[in-house]
């Protein structure tokens, strides 16, 4: 996504993963329950059984079809490559492994604050926020700074305090920008709309922040203007649906739900792999 730059603000540790500068982070640090998203039991800690020792996982462009659908799903936003190069300098887990307990730790941590900084980032680039864009602005330096603490800083950070901080001014953006866009807009908000049926609906400048939406259809639903942050996409369809100009979209959220080449999106994101007829 388009990062603001400007004088005042600082510069900000990229947003998306870049595997070839992480220690396979996620591959160790995270656990997973074996399930319809992943083949095997995992604890936190311990590598899981495909890592290579050169950090590349051993089925990399066959997880879907080796039942490990939720590794495909998964995006750090960046925070991998801070760790392994920033918070720990190059150091790897392996060659060094008195760093593993803190690392491991420091991994989702790093993660949510590279979320924060995805989610104000963006809201800075929107015009119609323009009133909460100072306090945006002081919440995205003091979040940035966080992201360069020293390991023992960061897995003492109380993340759930800096969301309760950072969330309203969020939702005030959100508000301000929908505020504008025609119609009557639809309030879901943490609805359960699992399975449900929308496909075609008018879902313009709707509130769908936190809302489930695993296997609902929204085939060919327009979804411009509505607020996505934390809404659950998983095996969502959405085949020719409209998520242009969309709110907090997430690359992740693309990733969990079901589309098409011809789903419009916006320009920052891209359409998942599995997304083209030749990719199951």
């Amino acid at each position: 996504m388009p990062i603001p730059t400007s004088p005042a603000l600082p510069v900000l540790p990229v947003l998306q993963a870049d595997c070839g500068n992480c220690f396979a982070l996620c591959c160790v640090a995270l656990p997973f329950a074996k399930s319809t998203d992943f083949a095997v039991n995992k604890s936190a800690g311990t590598p899981c059984k495909n890592l290579q020792q050169d950090f590349r996982c051993g089925i990399h462009t066959r997880l879907r079809d080796k039942g490990f659908q939720g590794c495909t799903v998964f995006d750090c936003f960046g925070a991998g490559q801070q760790v392994s190069q920033v918070t720990f300098g190059g150091r790897d887990w392996r060659a060094h492994p008195e760093t593993r307990a803190q690392m491991f730790e420091a991994f989702p941590v790093m993660r949510q604050l590279h979320e924060l900084l995805f989610y104000v980032a963006e809201a800075l680039t929107l015009p119609a926020a323009a009133p909460v864009h100072p306090a945006l602005r002081t919440a995205l330096t003091r979040t940035e700074a966080l992201t360069r603490a020293d390991a023992k800083a960061l897995t003492s950070l109380d993340v759930g305090a800096l969301r309760q901080e950072i969330n309203p001014l969020l939702l005030k953006a959100s508000e301000l920008v929908r505020a504008k866009v025609p119609g009557r807009r639809k309030n879901h908000r943490g609805a359960d709309l699992m399975g449900a049926h929308l496909s075609g609906a008018d879902l313009r400048g709707a509130n769908l922040r936190g809302a489930y939406l695993i296997a609902a259809d929204l085939s060919g639903a327009d979804l411009r203007g509505a607020d996505l942050i934390g809404a659950d996409f998983r095996d969502t369809n959405l085949r020719g649906a409209d998520l242009r100009d969309t709110l907090f979209l997430t690359q992740p959220q693309l990733n969990a739900a079901q589309g098409t080449p011809t789903t419009r999106i916006p320009p920052s994101l891209t359409h998942p792999t599995h997304w083209h007829p030749t990719n199951p």
